[in-house]
């Protein structure tokens, strides 16, 4: 999509505002005229969530109103931290359409000028027939095996690309997370109920910030490298109106090594039982589906050690999480705390194994 669109609006009334919506939907539909505006659910936290429809003419063979969504920081503690968002804007604004990985269509994506905070807006996927998941719903084997061939397209369509290669937003930043929370929170989710799953050979808060510390520096320094996902767990997963498995919540997509989506979406996705029968049929399936992007993938023997360090990425993440729904946060640590004891994950990044 380009790059050249009206400035981010400081407030959701002025983004909501015919005038500034026709300036953003002209990009992709020339002569539109917007008669006025409805507003949905609105949801303010940190981000500002909104869904609204647009009564407008000139969508062509599109019909009125015209169903849309945003995602933006227009509360005080959504612009209070410079850059809140803004590694999402960038990916849909300069790169989802190139890697062609099925996810959110943005007609408009754009960081704030000034404090930085990323602005998206979407179709309406709802409104479309789209489902989202979280780690209660069902997830199959076979969905799980899409779900990776869009990972694989994600990371064969920047595999090793020149022209990221310096690109200041998508530079390695999983050491980030070891400065805002750690061991607090998790050993405050290990010693309670939502973290009672969790196997109890590996609910060690200490041994697991330490094990991510050593892991962040290994995905910073991998080669070859790829843009990444970053949180690919089943709860930023959503069903297309097909039924097709798609991605959301780019706000972690950075340069990194292939096995860090790998290990962490196996290890989310399913349970534990449909895990262990399935895994290694998995990460050879998604390896195939690198060579046909046009990757010199490994072969799986030597792929298993990155399977087992991926899944670390998870198991940090949600160790630190804090205010999803505890059975949600409870179903995930089990799962992936039970991948890290069954494949001694904790230390596989004590030694590069290549």
């Amino acid at each position: 999509m380009s790059t050249v669109a009206p400035r981010v609006p400081d407030t959701l009334d002025e983004m909501l505002s015919p005038v500034w919506l026709a300036g953003i939907l002209s990009k992709q539909y020339p002569g539109i005229r917007v008669n006025g505006v409805t507003r949905g659910p609105v949801i303010a936290r940190v981000a500002t969530n909104a869904r609204f429809e647009v009564d407008c003419d000139g969508l062509g063979e599109d019909k009125a109103p015209l169903a849309l969504c945003v995602k933006g920081f227009f509360t005080e503690s959504g612009t209070l931290v410079p850059g809140t968002g803004e590694h999402e804007a960038y990916f849909y604004r300069d790169l989802a359409d190139s890697t062609g990985v099925r996810t959110l269509s943005a007609v408009y994506a754009d960081v704030h000028p000034e404090h930085g905070a990323g602005l998206v807006i979407t179709r309406d996927i709802v409104a479309e027939g789209s489902v989202f998941l979280d780690a209660l719903a069902p997830y199959t084997p076979d969905q799980a095996a899409v779900s990776l061939s869009q990972l694989a397209r994600l990371h064969a369509s920047t595999w090793g690309v020149p022209a990221l290669a310096d690109v200041g937003w998508l530079a390695p930043r999983l050491d980030g997370h070891l400065k805002h929370r750690g061991f607090k929170e998790i050993n405050g989710n290990f010693t309670g109920p939502i973290g009672a799953g969790v196997p109890a050979e590996v609910r060690d808060a200490q041994r697991l910030v330490d094990a991510y510390r050593r892991f962040a520096a290994m995905v910073a320094a991998a080669s070859p490298w790829c843009v990444v996902h970053g949180d690919p767990h089943v709860g930023n997963v959503y069903l297309d109106p097909e039924g097709r498995p798609s991605f959301v919540d780019w706000q972690l997509a950075q340069r990194g090594p292939w096995w860090v989506d790998v290990g962490y979406h196996i290890a989310s996705a399913l349970t534990v039982e449909d895990r262990r029968g399935h895994e290694r049929d998995l990460l050879r399936h998604y390896l195939d589906e690198l060579r046909a992007g046009g990757v010199d993938a490994p072969p799986l023997d030597d792929a298993w050690t990155g399977f087992r360090r991926g899944i670390i990425e998870g198991f940090y993440l949600w160790g630190i999480t804090l205010k999803v729904k505890p059975e949600i946060t409870n179903v995930l640590l089990t799962r992936i705390g039970t991948a890290v004891a069954d494949h001694d994950s904790l230390t596989a990044v004590l030694v590069d194994e290549g």
